[in-house]
């Protein structure tokens, strides 16, 4: 990522908008990069066509995407403080290209029968650019909507969620059109692959970061809502990690993750188990519509509820989430098999507040944190996703494959997996409750923070 120096225009002084830019303009081309990047979400309708001409079971075929949200987190992680400094043209840019190379790598792998190829491509090639392209605009939209953060990142982060309501219908339709053999599956990563490097591209040259000093017309002095986690002080990411607060936040958003990637990662073949003893059995097509559903409830959640966020607070909005969720799991496990329409329901409310943590997360780093060095901040707590993104599939996975064995079938494949993301979202839900406001020593000087900025314009 160093040596994509951010030059001509990829520089950070080329992107500074004029006077008369409308800030709007802004989340379309945040959306543009959230959006591609979000197929990631629709991995699960590539899962049976993978274990039928590759020969894997459940938890081989999770691999690919597992690494990418390890490697997501990882790149977000490190290369936060790269991405404040280079600004978003750059960032966007290294996410375009990795996540495209990543899909051209991984058609190279299925068209060849080299599995392993098919992981490095997708999960780790990719997996850079998913991080780096998912906090690329955060601290943009932030500077641009100071005055509606929840918002501002919530349409942002809206397209990652809803990237798989595209991808699903469209992954399916290329597998049924070049077949759900290696040659075909290669075909469609490479079609996807080439398709996202263009409407990436367009995100890419239309983003641009307020001038220095540039408020809202009408909000020239916005300032912080009253509340009592909302603080006025700025915390440099290397204090933030020091918190208390960062890590409690961290464990939120893990157990969040954990309870609802593990069972969105697993979502198509699921819901054909779910119902594969009843009347109503679910088809691939179908199963593959359950998915774009998911990511429909996944994207309108990021909107609405990070939107409802600004007007009744942070740790509200998470006790919705983690409380909700754990009432729908609970749901799901005692009926979700008797009534298709609950299922389906239940299942795109979780998808809605798992979405939500995360359209959530800036504006709450924000109000603990404030905007010093948001991006940074943001990109070191997205480990927790790693975490998650290895753990949630993981135990669905392996669980449901050893219930397989057993010679079980249909609910009983879930059951337990269910009872496990219960308990993650009530301990999540009582580590929100300990979050409290920074204590001011942690607090950056407005001297240091003066300094900073100064060294960040000269290195752009």
């Amino acid at each position: 990522m160093a040596l994509l120096a951010p030059t001509g225009v990829l520089s950070r002084s080329r992107t500074v908008a004029p006077e008369s830019w409308n800030r709007w303009l802004v989340p379309p081309a945040a959306l543009c990069i959230h959006l591609a990047i979000g197929q990631a979400y629709a991995w699960s309708v590539f899962k049976p066509p993978l274990e039928s001409s590759l020969h894997l079971d459940g938890t081989q075929s999770a691999l690919p995407f597992q690494f990418a949200i390890v490697v997501l987190g990882l790149s977000a992680a490190f290369g936060g403080t790269l991405v404040e400094r280079n600004g978003p043209r750059w960032a966007m840019a290294v996410s375009t290209i990795c996540f495209s190379a990543g899909f051209l790598v991984a058609a190279l792998g299925a068209a060849t029968s080299q599995y392993w190829l098919v992981v490095v491509g997708y999960g780790v090639i990719g997996g850079i650019g998913l991080g780096i392209g998912y906090i690329s605009p955060v601290s943009t939209l932030i500077a641009w909507f100071p005055d509606r953060p929840g918002l501002a990142t919530g349409i942002a982060i809206m397209g990652f969620g809803g990237g798989a309501l595209i991808a699903s219908p469209w992954s399916a339709w290329l597998l049924t059109e070049f077949g759900a053999k290696p040659g075909g599956i290669g075909a469609t990563f490479l079609v996807m692959g080439l398709a996202y490097a263009v409407f990436m591209t367009l995100g890419v040259l239309l983003v641009r970061v307020p001038a220095p000093g540039w408020r809202p017309l009408g909000h020239e002095s916005v300032t912080a809502a009253p509340r009592p986690l909302v603080t006025t002080g700025h915390v440099s990411a290397h204090n933030a990690v020091r918190t208390p607060q960062f890590w409690m936040l961290w464990v939120v958003l893990c157990l969040n993750v954990t309870a609802g990637i593990g069972i969105l990662e697993k979502a198509a073949p699921m819901v054909m188990d779910f119902f594969s003893g009843t009347s109503t059995p679910v088809s691939a097509a179908a199963a593959a519509g359950f998915v774009a559903l998911l990511s429909l409830a996944n994207m309108v959640g990021r909107i609405f509820w990070s939107a409802l966020s600004d007007l009744v607070g942070r740790k509200n909005i998470y006790r919705c989430y983690l409380g909700a969720g754990a009432l729908m799991y609970l749901l799901i496990e005692l009926v979700g098999s008797g009534s298709k329409p609950l299922f389906i329901v239940a299942a795109m409310v979780v998808l809605s507040c798992y979405g939500g943590g995360f359209a959530t997360v800036p504006a709450y780093l924000k109000d603990l944190f404030g905007t010093y060095q948001i991006g940074a901040i943001h990109g070191r707590l997205l480990t927790a996703w790693s975490v998650a993104g290895v753990a949630g599939p993981l135990i669905v996975n392996a669980i449901a494959d050893a219930q397989k064995h057993a010679g079980r079938h249909g609910t009983a494949l879930y059951t337990t997996s269910l009872t496990i993301m219960i308990a993650l979202l009530v301990v999540g839900f009582i580590a929100n409750e300990l979050i409290r406001p920074v204590n001011p020593r942690f607090h950056e000087s407005p001297q240091s923070q003066s300094a900073s900025q100064q060294a960040t314009r000269a290195d752009a």
